[in-house]
């Protein structure tokens, strides 16, 4: 039986087991692997979920088992975590310290890092269903699995629909359009995606029509300030302020996440990030580097900016499938330029800040797709279980790819293979940042703050637009602006019945995406 509403499986079964930890395994050497040499971290949800699918029909009576779609789920758990855990929360961080020429910094922050990933993906756990980060959000990529595994297990009509989606997927992948971003507009809040849209489309078209470079003035960084300075308040008033308008939203959806264990979550992950951000402070040697005051002031700073960052990347991830982990990160480390921290604090401010966030997000997803399978919440105590095993999945595999990137990282390091994006870091923290930096973000936030204010907590228009604003992906705004109109106008045709099967067919959409991701550079490397 496929789904057992009684019992959910365990993550520790033996041989669900020993296949979660191949899984891990292979997910954390395939997130290095790809991250050192293309840049990219591929969605390896999809793959998990094919590997339990292709052993669950393998013929031995031990491996049934993996027919049930709750296995499935916890086996793409594993291998998701441990890609993005490995390449995200471990490798771009590490990959600083080592290219600013300071290698004996680079198993301190590995701890370090290691430390806040684990915090990272406690806390997404602890507020996931909750009116913050609801489980009925969007989280596209957390859909597409589920509704890969689901044809797998139904076939029927689903499976046909997501098959053509699918074929849609690989093939707009083969012609270079961007299709998780045709797929997530026809899943996620139209306000938001609509904003995210025109946020890409005005990064893509403003230097060629207008010769203005967004990036260059620093107008994506300031309205990310803005919007998320105000995505944050809108936060706290929810877990902090118990008002009427706050209950009667409420009144008619059910969490299981309560507006208390939110606030604690939250309270107690400010705090581990600021022990951890102590931890590497004394380790890594910075009181030689600063006065007492200045170390105080890092620890405080880079504490929040690990946590601020978490919250906008999640928020990002849940409404847009994209999350921009980077560009947030990027962020933190100006600022902290402009605070006047030394250029090694700085590498360790960027890197321990690129560390939250992407386990924050791949959870999000992963936890989705299980609340999908799970009945989406019907039943709240077998929800509760699943989400419990899943989320011992994600750890278990979160520390095989602590292990794999302790014992690999030196043969990655010494053949010059190093995540492309530390080296941004490193060319900013060299260059500098001036007076004009500190205006120009300051002009910038007043637009970011006024968007998100309008948008609300429900919308993010503030933080979607300057996500849109902050990723380069040529063409993904017209895959996105396309997609709306598509779906707007087959809702208008076919009613609110037809956004089911739509959101089957942009799961299927994502997926060939991302199966088209995973094996394109594969074949690249070979070659």
């Amino acid at each position: 039986m496929t789904n057992n509403l009684e019992n959910h499986p365990s993550v520790f079964e033996p041989v669900a087991f020993i296949v979660n930890v191949l899984c891990a395994i292979l997910g954390a050497v395939i997130g290095m692997q790809l991250v050192t040499t293309l840049g990219v971290t591929p969605n390896t949800s999809i793959i998990g979920a094919l590997i339990a699918m292709l052993i669950a029909r393998i013929p031995l009576n031990v491996l049934r088992k993996f027919r049930s779609i709750h296995r499935q789920n916890i086996v793409q758990t594993s291998i998701s975590s441990a890609t993005f855990g490995a390449a995200n929360s471990l490798m771009i961080p590490i990959g600083i310290p080592f290219l600013i020429g300071r290698s004996d910094l680079v198993i301190p922050l590995l701890i370090g890092v290691s430390f806040a990933m684990i915090v990272d993906s406690a806390i997404l756990y602890n507020v996931f269903d909750s009116e913050v980060f609801p489980a009925s959000g969007a989280w596209p990529p957390g859909v597409a699995t589920a509704e890969s595994i689901l044809a797998g297990d139904k076939g029927g009509k689903r499976a046909g629909i997501l098959g053509i989606g699918t074929i849609v997927g690989v093939i707009g992948s083969f012609l270079h359009i961007p299709m998780s971003a045709f797929g997530i507009s026809f899943i996620g809040n139209i306000w938001a995606l609509s904003m995210f849209g025109i946020g890409l489309l005005i990064n893509q078209y403003s230097k060629p029509l207008f010769n203005i470079d967004v990036n260059a003035l620093y107008i994506p960084h300031g309205i990310m300030i803005g919007a998320g300075f105000i995505a944050i308040c809108q936060i706290f008033k929810i877990i902090f302020v118990k008002q009427k308008e706050v209950k009667n939203k409420s009144e008619n959806v059910s969490y299981t996440r309560s507006a208390s264990r939110v606030k604690k979550s939250l309270l107690f992950g400010y705090i581990a990030y600021a022990l951890i951000a102590s931890g590497i402070a004394i380790t890594c040697g910075l009181a030689s580097k600063m006065t007492t005051k200045m170390i105080i002031g890092f620890v405080i700073y880079a504490a929040a900016a690990a946590f601020v960052h978490e919250l906008l990347v999640g928020i990002a991830a849940m409404h847009s499938g994209w999350f921009p982990a980077f560009a947030i990160a990027f962020i933190t480390l100006i600022i902290g330029m402009l605070i006047g921290f030394p250029p090694i604090g700085l590498a360790l401010l960027a890197g321990f800040s690129a560390a939250t966030g992407p386990a924050f997000a791949d959870m999000g997803y992963d936890l989705k797709s299980g609340y999908v399978l799970r009945g989406n919440g019907n039943n709240s105590k077998f929800e509760l279980l699943g989400r419990k095993h899943q989320y011992i999945a994600a750890i278990v595999a979160f520390v095989i790819a602590m292990i794999i990137v302790f014992l690999a990282h030196n043969s990655f390091f010494s053949k010059d293979l190093v995540p492309p994006i530390d080296k941004v870091y490193i060319s900013t923290i060299k260059a500098g940042a001036s007076a004009e930096v500190a205006k120009q973000l300051l002009i910038w936030m007043i637009p970011g703050i006024i968007l998100q204010f309008i948008g609300g907590s429900s919308r993010q228009l503030g933080v979607l637009f300057a996500t849109g604003l902050l990723i380069t992906s040529k063409n993904a705004c017209w895959a996105v602006l396309v997609g709306i109109l598509i779906r707007v106008i087959f809702i208008k045709l076919k009613g609110k019945e037809s956004e089911t099967p739509l959101s089957i067919f942009a799961g299927g959409v994502i997926a060939g995406d991302a199966l088209f991701s995973f094996f394109s550079p594969i074949v690249k490397l070979r070659k």
